[in-house]
């Protein structure tokens, strides 16, 4: 049984940010960005409720370990994922804690949102934690689950939170200034600043995945229809940025809005 949401004058809004951004393209994590990440949400805290779906544990483990196997590429991914959690959690609490912000950890995968009793679960945890002033950060539990390592970077479990979260609105953080325009491809590229049709949308998409991550623009717009079949907004935002979500609020930076009209 689901949870009533406590009464709040507070939006709900969910960041996705994915390894690239968290490394700021390089090949270590940027605690750097983490802290940044912080001081926005630490700004935005009495008029929002952050939950965060990251990425990051497998290049936080490449960091300081190299395993031996003889095993295929996909269960090595699984391992360092497993050995990089803990660690991207801990630089998650450190830098928050110093702003006053309490964390916490949840680890999802595809199954738990085909299962109604699950689902209940993940919304009524989540409804507590956020009611107790503590930040959901989520990522795949990647030692049973695969499918987001291969191709998605998290950005389908965003989607996937989001719309069972009932959020207001989703970032999900990328390494470009939202979506370009096709044809501006070859010149200076031009950011298509707001979506109500997501099927021409698609037309512009130039597909390509991202360096460190899975990810590319074509999962992230695969999330966004997700979240446009339950009237969720979502943009598109360059996370490499500083101040990308203080700036995106602002418009004070091009990035993506889709929004159902």
């Amino acid at each position: 049984m689901y949870m009533e949401k406590a009464r709040s004058d507070k939006k709900r809004v969910l960041l996705k940010v994915g390894t690239n951004t968290l490394t700021k393209e390089t090949d270590q994590i940027s605690r750097g960005k983490i802290e940044d990440i912080a001081r926005q949400i630490a700004q935005l805290k009495d008029a929002y409720d952050f939950i965060i779906v990251s990425s990051g544990a497998i290049a936080v483990a490449k960091q300081f370990v190299k395993l031996e196997s003889n095993g295929k590429e996909i269960t090595v991914k699984q391992a360092l994922a497993a050995i990089g959690q803990p660690h991207l959690m801990r630089i998650f609490q450190e830098n928050f804690r110093e702003l006053g912000l309490l964390t916490s950890q949840c680890l999802l995968s595809y199954p738990d949102f085909e299962r109604k009793s699950s689902r209940e679960n993940i919304y009524n945890t989540i409804h507590v934690l956020l009611a107790n002033g503590y930040i959901p950060i989520i990522n795949e539990n990647d030692t049973v689950a695969t499918e987001e390592i291969q191709f998605g970077d998290n950005d389908k479990l965003a989607a996937l939170t989001g719309s069972l979260l009932h959020v207001d609105l989703v970032i999900i953080a990328t390494n470009t200034d939202g979506i370009y325009k096709k044809e501006s491809l070859d010149k200076t590229p031009e950011t298509i600043t707001l979506v109500n049709d997501l099927a021409g949308l698609k037309e512009e998409i130039f597909s390509g995945k991202s360096s460190h991550g899975t990810g590319g623009m074509q999962s992230k717009i695969e999330a966004a229809e997700i979240l446009y079949s339950h009237n969720i907004e979502t943009w598109i935002v360059n996370g490499l940025q500083d101040r990308f979500i203080l700036n995106a609020f602002e418009n004070k930076i091009p990035f993506t809005k889709i929004i159902k009209p």
